[in-house]
């Protein structure tokens, strides 16, 4: 006897998929903003491009009118920015001519303008003091301000909202209206000319930012979290280091470079606080003088090495900065 055995509905083999086109209109704003950015970018990029190869010219070719765009490199600019040097002239210049076979490159490049090297310049020293004096403000600061957000945003005090907002009304406050005071409450407190002084200036500038920026971070992670991780055992403290401070790598990473980033191109509390012993790059390079003349070339090379460094950790940093200021501390 033969079974048959019922089945339900038939199910279609090929479905129908819908294909969403872009309409025309769209396309062409996407390409139009697409243009706009570029354009931008590239405007942006003029000054560093200019400053890129007024670096490598001479002299000659730095005060050419109108403007060289193609000429022999050169490394007149790095030379002057790294030594410092004397002019000669008469017959010292022509024994130093004569002797020319027997010198090295910085030598010979500065023997070709009639000047002789005695040592080396100030300016990695300064480059130093910058490293120092920003990195340990900004690691300073952002420790600082970790604690203190993670403060704000998980328990309440009084006052509350007043004291944010002192915090956050030093961010306002010209430094120039302040340079004296602190000028000669330094020269009292011995902290005048000092690395611990600029640190110490630069970090409480700076907590104004990390705090406000790191709160908004940590606001966003649920307290559902921490809660969960307390009725597991955890301390505070614990919970603050294993689920908070992960949850926040992407707003930590985006506060250090604003942070640096203030710190390292500061210039007028560099400029007043210090003279010789904790001089940063900035005020170097903008109080630079040259043997006969400005040499502009120097002082693009200086620039151009003085960006390097943030050009670096901001690179480095890239993914968690770009998550950290388009998407907050965590999606939800």
């Amino acid at each position: 006897m033969a079974s048959f055995v019922e089945t339900g509905p038939s199910v279609p083999v090929t479905e129908s998929i819908r294909v969403d086109k872009v309409s025309p209109r769209a396309r062409l704003f996407k390409n139009v903003r697409a243009v706009l950015v570029v354009l931008v970018a590239l405007v942006g990029l003029v000054p560093i491009f200019i400053m890129g190869i007024t670096a490598f010219k001479s002299r000659a070719d730095v005060v050419a009118v109108p403007p060289r765009y193609i000429f022999q490199p050169t490394l007149e600019g790095v030379v002057f920015l790294l030594t410092e040097r004397s002019q000669l002239s008469g017959k010292r210049l022509e024994d130093a001519k004569k002797n020319a076979e027997n010198l090295g490159l910085f030598e010979r490049i500065a023997l070709q303008n009639g000047q002789v090297i005695n040592g080396p310049s100030d300016f990695v020293m300064r480059l130093r003091n910058s490293l120092i004096i920003a990195g340990g403000s900004t690691i300073a600061s952002v420790v600082l301000g970790v604690f203190a957000a993670y403060a704000f945003s998980r328990f309440n005090m009084p006052g509350k909202d007043d004291l944010l907002f002192f915090i956050l009304s030093t961010r306002m406050l010209p430094a120039v209206v302040v340079t004296i005071p602190l000028f000669l409450m330094y020269r009292q407190l011995g902290l005048h000319d000092t690395h611990l002084g600029m640190i110490l200036l630069y970090t409480v500038f700076n907590l104004s930012l990390t705090v406000w920026l790191l709160k908004g971070f940590i606001d966003e992670i649920p307290k559902e979290y921490e809660e969960a991780a307390l009725v597991d055992g955890y301390s505070r403290l614990q919970a603050f280091y294993k689920i908070v401070l992960p949850q926040a790598a992407t707003g930590i990473a985006a506060t250090t470079v604003f942070a640096l980033i203030f710190a390292w191109n500061e210039y007028a509390f560099a400029l007043m606080l210090t003279s010789q012993a904790a001089r940063t790059a900035p005020p170097a390079i903008a109080t630079m003088q040259g043997r006969g003349g400005i040499e502009w070339s120097a002082i693009a090379a200086g620039s151009l090495v003085f960006l390097i460094p943030v050009v670096i950790v901001t690179f480095a940093l890239r993914k968690h900065l770009l998550r950290g200021v388009t998407f907050g501390a965590i999606r939800q």
